[in-house]
């Protein structure tokens, strides 16, 4: 069996930046078995699984331990593969079913109509809501020994993430952030973040718009200990950041040893759109055989 597969550094501002998704494109659905092989040999913080199912697209992401039922930064890569692909044009408005469900996306541009090769898109992500809750002692006593800084603000959340908000002079973007230091409450999901000023030379941009503030998001309980750049954290944040500021959109980066970033605004009742861009960083395929050597078998 061979199949279509594609590795898309998304929210990505040019190569060897944002976070690197692989994408491939199935006939049929698959046994998990087989799915959860691939993203293990893949190696990708996710890899998505696209096919069609009654003229609509089936969308499922995995880790290379675990399917998750929320990932931004695939589905952003998942479309950018289809314009790539030519099973979507640009200026197409889509939907993905998922195990979050139905997802709108739009392709911008692809990589064919541009010059340097980035594609760009846009894409809807449910935003569970942040929950304010009590400071754990353990967390605090980490953040300080990693930034040496309080915390103002804490929060946990539906989608299972912990949320902390830092002071703008915490050193989030060069402190080493060790993931097995994380208590066990907080190892599906912590993200860190921070203001960033509205005026500076220093203050990153996404397509246009200066970023007003920063995060990292460690996930070792998924077999992630840092993602450079995740659409669903940014997705869960923004409103807040929409709020405090008391602007229609908001652009946040991610400071990352492979830093990236999205423009975020409201779309409608507990959902928020993503626009960023990506890029192509290798086209090919993957090869399963016949489906008989595989666990669980391909059919």
């Amino acid at each position: 069996m061979k199949l279509p597969a594609v590795l898309v550094e998304a929210f990505a501002s040019g190569p060897c930046s944002g976070n690197g998704a692989a994408v491939v494109l199935v006939n049929q659905p698959l046994p998990d078995s087989c799915l959860q092989g691939l993203a293990r040999s893949l190696n990708q913080s996710e890899t998505a699984f696209l096919w069609r199912q009654q003229q609509e697209w089936q969308l499922r992401w995995f880790t290379p331990t675990c399917e998750v039922p929320l990932c931004g930064h695939a589905t952003l890569a998942a479309l950018l593969a289809l314009g790539h692909w030519g099973l979507v044009a640009p200026g197409s408005t889509l939907r993905f079913h998922s195990l979050s469900g139905p997802l709108e996306a739009r392709l911008l541009t692809s990589p064919a109509t541009t010059r340097d090769g980035l594609a760009a898109g846009w894409i809807v992500l449910p935003s569970s809501g942040l929950v304010p809750a009590p400071l754990p002692q353990e967390l605090g006593n980490l953040v300080s020994t990693w930034l040496a800084c309080g915390v103002e603000g804490h929060w946990t959340s539906p989608l299972g993430y912990t949320v902390l908000l830092l002071p703008a002079s915490a050193p989030l973007a060069s402190a080493v952030l060790p993931a097995s230091a994380i208590p066990p409450g907080q190892r599906p999901g912590l993200v860190l973040m921070q203001p960033l000023a509205a005026e500076g030379p220093a203050a990153p941009a996404v397509l246009n718009e200066t970023c007003r503030y920063q995060l990292r998001f460690l996930a070792p309980g998924l077999g992630i200990d840092e993602d450079p750049v995740t659409g669903s954290a940014h997705a869960l944040v923004a409103p807040w950041w929409l709020q405090q500021l008391e602007l229609p959109r908001v652009a946040g980066w991610q400071c990352s040893p492979r830093p990236g970033g999205m423009v975020c605004e409201a779309a409608f009742s507990g959902m928020i759109r993503l626009s960023g861009s990506g890029h192509l960083l290798w086209d090919g395929h993957v090869h399963l055989g016949s489906g008989d050597d595989f666990p669980g078998r391909l059919g």
